[in-house]
């Protein structure tokens, strides 16, 4: 089963995207698992420990998770919101949430007013992809995005805090810490004890991410499917303008949105970390989470 990676293995990271730049290059067939381990400067041993330490998967398997045909064969399994609703005893698509998450939509006003009044604790901690920036209400985590070697800490505090220009934010790493490790610790997902977020953006925009809330793990989905659920069906563009605007990365689970033919469009946050969150999450439903 996955876990929250400790403090001193957060760099395994910084392996992992030079392994799926790797991968980018040759494919994922992995026919020579000597020379992949020895462009990493890992023995096959070390390389094989990596990923099995870091998503539960064999480098072979992770490969094939995040590799086009694998994205294909995820839409063609996917079943619609509502056979997905009914399928787990709930009444209607709105009560249809990812495995751990409950949210709640900010009043439009706050929206237009771009947060006045909001009051909001932001800080850093290692997660499985790299340091994880927060911003936080009250109510929960209101926004998520990664930092690396590309991006400082302070740079995607910037990206997440220009959406609320009038919000207060104070930096807190220590009250923002356990909201991360309870985000990406599969163990601690449930009903009982969920990731809280709070949705703010149009009535659009948050009404296309709550669709991104019903993609299941390990499933993925495309943007004319998502403006087809919403009833616009005509807007798969404007859905993924609005895809592409998602505050909360990871918990709002953007990352599970191809292109119509399967390919793993553009991320916000990178490409490499969404292939590398996508086979991430394929470790968690093989170790059955």
């Amino acid at each position: 089963m996955n876990q929250m990676l400790p403090v001193d293995a957060a760099s395994d990271y910084d392996t992992i995207r030079a392994a799926i730049r790797y991968l980018s290059e040759t494919g994922p067939d992995l026919a020579d698992m000597a020379g992949f381990a020895a462009a990493l400067g890992l023995s096959e041993r070390q390389l094989v420990a990596l990923f099995r330490r870091w998503c539960g998967l064999s480098p072979k398997s992770f490969a094939q998770a995040v590799a086009l045909d694998h994205a294909k064969s995820l839409l063609m399994q996917r079943e619609s919101v509502l056979d997905t609703t009914y399928a787990v005893g709930l009444s209607s698509t709105s009560r249809l949430h990812d495995l751990f998450v409950t949210h709640e939509a900010m009043p439009p006003g706050i929206f237009r007013a771009g947060g006045a009044g909001l009051d909001m604790v932001w800080g850093a901690a290692p997660s499985p992809f790299g340091m994880a920036v927060v911003t936080a209400t009250d109510y929960g985590l209101s926004g998520l995005g990664f930092a690396d070697a590309d991006m400082t800490v302070e740079e995607a505090f910037e990206d997440l805090a220009h959406r609320w220009p009038n919000a207060r934010f104070t930096r807190n790493d220590a009250k923002v810490a356990p909201m991360i490790a309870h985000a990406f610790d599969p163990a601690r997902w449930s009903a009982e004890h969920p990731v809280r977020v709070v949705l703010i953006g149009t009535d659009f925009e948050v009404q296309v991410w709550e669709t991104l809330l019903t993609i299941p793990v390990g499933r993925a989905t495309t943007y004319q499917s998502v403006a087809d659920r919403i009833g616009r069906p005509r807007a798969a563009r404007a859905v993924g303008a609005a895809v592409g605007k998602n505050p909360i990365s990871f918990v709002v689970p953007c990352h599970r949105v191809v292109g119509s033919s399967g390919a793993l469009t553009g991320y916000h946050w990178g490409l490499p970390r969404k292939r590398a969150i996508l086979g991430w999450e394929a470790g968690v439903v093989v170790s059955g989470k």
